[in-house]
């Protein structure tokens, strides 16, 4: 399970994020390449946009679900300021 408080600070703010768990597998890019990707000089993935339709939502979902080592989480910040910013 993903710990928001492992997050990599690459991620933009918001509900989805990849924690130090991630072994670059590149399962989530390949999943949802709009909203993840791959930091390559730190060998890890990292959400560069947070979800907004529920069709968004359901590829980050597809994502989560597809990461071998559990490395997603959707519990991240949540609050207004943050969705904003995404």
């Amino acid at each position: 399970m993903a710990d928001k408080n492992s997050k990599f600070s690459s991620n933009v703010p918001g509900k989805f994020y990849v924690d130090d768990q991630c072994i670059a597998c590149d399962a989530c890019v390949m999943e949802a390449p709009k909203f993840f990707s791959m930091n390559d000089e730190d060998g890890h993935a990292f959400v560069i946009k947070q979800p907004r339709t529920p069709q968004e939502f359901e590829e980050c979902e597809n994502a989560l679900a597809g990461c071998p080592v559990d490395a997603i989480g959707k519990d991240g910040d949540t609050t207004q300021e943050s969705a904003s910013l995404a």
